[in-house]
């Protein structure tokens, strides 16, 4: 906490002068209790955010933040269009990693006796794990369809209902997406893992409500006390990884050629009118397209596991969703900044957007309480949904967490996982396991998080979402 500024109980100022050539402050959304997570690498990446071109009011941190590529993750940073910037790093390797939430119309009682045949089956027939490969077979032109019309296009090819795409941020797909320029190692690598979960911390969890703290909020989701829900949570796999890879390279050019200083090569950018920047927005809106069809085609293999399983119609089941968000993503959005309604290019780095009661974003059903906002946290304890607010708006760019936020790393989770059985202890919980690797229940064991509760607690007193049901696992598939 060396050289912070604690501004009141939820932020920490990092302020100007932390780092050199700093244009805004640094604000970091954490209490007390939490300090003690906080990585100075993690403190200097946000003080650097602060000195790039065009940045507004202030580069903006989570309380899940640590260290990541370029920008902490749980950065959230907002740029002028007309003399700002758009970094890879702002946006991340897993383009559109992001989190969706299915409500059923079954309590955990009336499903807990099928558990092991629903986990079993979901693993076996949604690919999960480093480098797995889908059962779709895409051609090129497929991939093509795909990358412009994201959820759409799965929609389309029998993969889920329309309905779906209404409780999807941008409708599952954003405008302007350019296959043309998309590299061919990307599109190798997306062809076969399309409708795929991939590994690390992605996971498709089984879940009940465990609390609800707004009753009528609740009833708008359609949720209830002991309702079974479904998460999932992953992103656009090895196709995204890959234009990020591609961008980075030719973003070390364009600082270069634009006379960019930046403090860390990490944060190599681009203009935003720059040809190099309008570039790189196409192809990662190609992959958030990607992303959004991945979960899409997940969503659908799911509810047809639970039929089969349950010998349930689809009406009786339910499964709707209750909405899917992005947490890895770059967009242009209006924003008050000095009293005046400007666009911004929105960097939001493992943070969720939180867009309060009546954005015209929304979906009807959802401009009196406004966006749902799903925090999951890790396979242990809990997850959350809450709801964008006024504040977030005003302060965070309509910005909240997105997650628990790492501890440990990979390495050291293996190293304390050493001897111990990670599924054995989750079973004692109650709660079912399967994964590709023994490796990743070590990796994502509940030690290698900050608690979740605690993390979600900071956003709801500071206002910036508010807390609406906590869900807990019943059963999770692992990559």
């Amino acid at each position: 906490m060396e050289g912070l500024k604690r501004l009141d109980e939820n932020r920490v100022i990092v302020p100007k002068g932390y780092v050199s050539n700093m244009k805004v402050e640094g604000i970091i959304y954490i209490d007390k209790n939490l300090e003690k997570y906080l990585e100075v690498d993690a403190i200097k990446q946000v003080a650097n955010v602060a000195t790039l071109p065009g940045i507004v009011k202030a580069s903006i941190a989570m309380p899940d933040i640590h260290t990541g590529y370029g920008f902490a993750i749980g950065g959230v940073a907002g740029f002028d269009l007309n003399d700002g910037i758009i970094s890879p790093g702002g946006v991340g390797y897993d383009i559109n990693c992001g989190v969706r939430v299915l409500r059923s119309n079954l309590a955990k009682e009336e499903v807990e006796k099928f558990l092991k045949d629903i986990v079993t089956n979901i693993y076996y027939n949604i690919p999960s794990g480093v480098g797995s490969k889908g059962k779709l077979k895409l051609t090129q032109q497929d991939e093509r369809e795909l990358l412009k019309k994201g959820a759409l296009w799965a929609v389309e090819k029998g993969f889920g209902e329309k309905e779906d795409l209404l409780y999807t941020e941008s409708n599952g797909y954003l405008d302007g997406a350019d296959p043309s320029i998309i590299s061919e190692k990307a599109y190798e690598r997306g062809r076969v893992q399309q409708g795929t979960l991939g590994s690390g911390n992605h996971f498709l969890e089984i879940q009940y409500v465990d609390e609800i703290y707004d009753e009528k909020v609740a009833n708008i989701l359609g949720l209830f006390k002991d309702q079974i829900t479904v998460m999932i949570h992953t992103g656009s796999r090895g196709f995204g990884h890959q234009v990020c890879t591609d961008f980075i390279e030719i973003m070390h050019k364009a600082v270069k050629k634009y006379k960019i200083e930046i403090n860390d090569m990490e944060l190599v950018c681009a203009p935003i009118s720059s040809p190099e920047a309008q570039q790189y927005l196409s192809a990662m809106r190609a992959s958030a397209n990607y992303a959004w069809a991945n979960r899409q085609c997940i969503t659908h293999w799911t509810r047809e596991v639970f039929m089969k399983v349950l010998g349930l119609s689809p009406r009786d089941l339910g499964l709707k969703l209750i909405y899917d968000v992005a947490h890895n993503i770059a967009k242009v959005e209006d924003h008050i900044v000095n009293g005046k309604k400007v666009k911004l290019m929105v960097h939001r780095k493992g943070a969720t957007r939180a867009f309060p009661p009546n954005h015209p974003e929304l979906p009807n059903e959802y401009k009196e309480i406004g966006q749902p906002v799903i925090i999951p946290g890790d396979m242990g304890r809990a997850s959350y949904i809450m709801v964008g607010t006024d504040k977030a708006m005003v302060e965070t760019f309509g910005s909240t967490c997105h997650g628990a936020g790492r501890v440990l790393s990979r390495h050291q989770a293996i190293k304390r996982a050493k001897g111990r059985s990670i599924k054995r202890e989750m079973e004692d919980k109650g709660i079912i396991v399967m994964s590709s690797g023994r490796e990743t229940l070590a990796e994502e064991m509940s030690e290698a998080y900050k608690n979740i509760s605690e993390v979600v607690e900071v956003v709801n007193s500071a206002g910036i979402s508010k807390k609406i049901a906590r869900l807990k696992p019943l059963g999770v598939v692992k990559g």
